[in-house]
């Protein structure tokens, strides 16, 4: 019945358009047209471009997990206070193109930073195609910028890592209980009255993998440990999937040296204006535009650049 359902979709759609083409056609084949039926039609035809787009990154989404909801972790790298503010202004721009995408999320962890910004952000992503298409988001982003918190007005470089994970509900192997150290601390930040008063917060730990989640949102410690399993039982997914693939080490390798040389992406703010991905060599200078959520266009580049179509 998927299957059907999915064929089904394709079979619409493309007859959906087909049908808004010919209407286009016969409508620009009129031999006069006023402003503001061009201005309609102009603005009908960029409305079929960008299904016809979605349509072609679909067809690029076709691996097992691409459907799937997702993780996404954000955590701060070199840079000290400048880094955690950097780790904040990504978490806001990811929220910006979720919200634009109407994704639906939930913030699993969030743990201020000591100064500034956050020292650690878990969201969970549900909606159609979540993690294929956030997966093109998963490495380091590199932030070059006048620093606010320099009194000398200099320039800073600061780093922050992002991961994303299929969500998995059933796994193909077992979680054995004695395999996890599981940790109860008292959540800090918002949270409601019990917070710094009750052992709300958890933490596991799975010891094989040295693999560690936290979940503090919750007011419920139960809660909270649900959501850390499920963050963790994604994280283990993604660990034993890419260990099977012999592509673990360069993970691991990349999460460890979250600094110069590993990044995928660098937003530079001083001396100019220009984000770049250094996968696919797209470049923008609509910084603010960008910071907005608007990463669509680095999101395509990537995914037609490595995804193949079946």
């Amino acid at each position: 019945m998927s299957a059907i359902s999915q064929k089904q979709f394709w079979l619409d759609t493309a007859k959906d358009i087909e049908q808004n083409l010919e209407l286009l056609t016969e409508l620009v084949s009129l031999t006069a047209l006023d402003e503001k039926t061009l201005n309609e039609t102009i603005q009908e035809a960029k409305i079929i471009e960008k299904r016809i787009k979605d349509l072609e990154l679909k067809l690029l989404l076709n691996e097992e997990d691409d459907k799937k909801n997702c993780i996404l972790t954000i955590h701060p790298g070199a840079g000290g206070t400048e880094s955690c503010d950097w780790t904040e202004m990504l978490f806001r721009m990811y929220l910006r193109w979720l919200q634009s995408k109407k994704f639906d999320y939930r913030i699993l962890d969030l743990l201020p930073g000591d100064v500034a910004g956050i020292k650690d952000a878990t969201v969970e992503v549900v909606g159609d195609y979540a993690y294929g298409l956030l997966k093109a988001e998963s490495g380091i982003h590199r932030l070059v910028r006048i620093s606010p918190f320099d009194a000398n007005a200099r320039r800073h470089t600061s780093f922050a890592s992002v991961f994303v994970y299929p969500e998995i509900e059933e796994v193909n192997f077992e979680i054995n209980e004695d395999d996890l150290k599981i940790e109860t601390f008292r959540a800090s930040g918002h949270g409601g009255q019990n917070v710094n008063k009750v052992s709300s917060a958890v933490r596991i730990t799975h010891i094989p993998t040295v693999i560690v989640v936290q979940c503090q949102n919750e007011r419920s410690q139960f809660q909270n440990k649900m959501n850390a399993m499920k963050v963790l039982r994604s994280r283990l997914y993604d660990y034993y999937k890419r260990k099977e693939e012999e592509k673990l080490s360069k993970l691991e390798d990349q999460k460890t040296d979250i600094a110069w040389g590993h990044q995928i992406r660098s937003y530079i703010f001083h001396p100019y204006k220009l984000v770049k991905d250094h996968r696919t060599d797209y470049e923008t200078s609509l910084i603010e535009e960008v910071m907005d959520g608007e990463i669509d266009d680095f999101i395509d580049a990537y995914l037609r650049k490595t995804g193949k179509t079946k």
